[in-house]
């Protein structure tokens, strides 16, 4: 008999509601993966949108989401070197793979790398998905350079404050839209200037900014487009970026929509920014893997700072 476990399991499109906490068979894990016993899973605002049904070629029903994973390696498949029964670890699962708000989960190898030292696993399952879209949003597509401009849309959000971060590693000087109770934080990350979305329309507020990266999406991204300077860029990570690449470059502007992809040999130099206190990942709130959907009720509340996990 297959050993089983606690998952949440969605078999329909919808609410918060159709996230059922049930039992299900522990996976086995295949040549270059391991299993891994989860111990902080991730909960991103891109797990609801999957959720609802808006992009239902990408949900292979039933399944359980989650791709934000920590936990210890439980036994590793065929092939699997790097890592051992035992190890601390974290990463992010393939975005068709999902399956990491469970109590166990196999996950590439190549996808993992040791958590940081001065992280609890709890903390560490927050980290991936925020980390690698704010590196490949502001390091790969926008390039920042020093003495760039960058403006980041909710900047105390889950991506957000990390990407004001890095913006500041970066050498930016860095403006972000916030409600006011959040500024404080913000100022402490490094941002330089910061903007209360919730009184004040960003464009009669900020100069011309050379980068910005759009968290929300909707009307942000054309009226985003209106405070680039020439040759600047518009990163999207919304499903619903408003704008698009023939748009902007009608304006003599750039756009590019980001994407995450797996990486242990990018998550190691994330590593090393949390060891070295570079960097840092607010954890809000961390839920019972059985409350999954009051999880999303808060992600989808849009008023979260940092993040949210669920435990087993």
């Amino acid at each position: 008999m297959s050993a089983r476990m606690h998952a949440i399991v969605q078999s329909a499109f919808g609410g918060p509601e159709v996230l059922t906490h049930t039992e299900t068979d522990v996976p086995e894990p295949g040549p270059g993966e391991v299993l891994l016993r989860v111990a902080g899973a991730g909960v991103n605002p891109g797990d609801a949108v999957l959720r609802s049904g808006r992009v239902p070629e990408l949900v292979p029903l039933p399944w359980t989401p989650g791709n934000d994973v920590s936990g210890v390696v439980e036994r590793v498949g065929d092939g699997v070197t790097r890592f051992a029964p035992g190890d601390r670890v974290y990463g992010l699962l393939p975005v068709l793979r999902r399956g990491a708000y469970a109590e166990f989960t196999a996950v590439p190898a190549d996808a993992l790398a040791p958590a940081p030292k001065n992280l609890d696993l709890v903390h560490a399952g927050a980290v991936p998905l925020v980390a690698f879209t704010a590196w490949q949003a502001l390091a790969v597509l926008a390039r920042v350079r020093p003495g760039d401009r960058v403006l980041v849309h909710a900047a105390a959000g889950g991506v957000g404050h990390v990407a004001v971060q890095l913006a500041k590693e970066l050498g930016a000087h860095v403006i972000g839209t916030a409600r006011a109770s959040r500024h404080d934080l913000l100022r402490e990350l490094g941002a330089d200037e910061l903007i209360d979305y919730t009184t004040t329309d960003f464009r009669t507020a900020v100069a011309p900014v050379d980068a910005v990266l759009d968290l929300v999406g909707g009307s942000y991204g054309p009226r985003s487009l209106d405070v680039l300077r020439p040759g600047g860029i518009l990163v999207g990570a919304s499903i619903d970026p408003g704008t698009d690449e023939q748009q902007a470059a009608a304006r003599g502007l750039r756009y590019a929509w980001v994407a995450s992809e797996p990486s242990g040999e990018l998550l190691e130099q994330v590593t090393e920014r949390i060891e070295a206190g570079r960097l840092r990942v607010t954890l809000q709130q961390a839920y019972p893997l059985a409350e999954a959907a009051e999880a999303h009720r808060a992600i989808e509340s849009k008023r979260t700072t940092g993040k949210i996990v669920l435990v087993p």
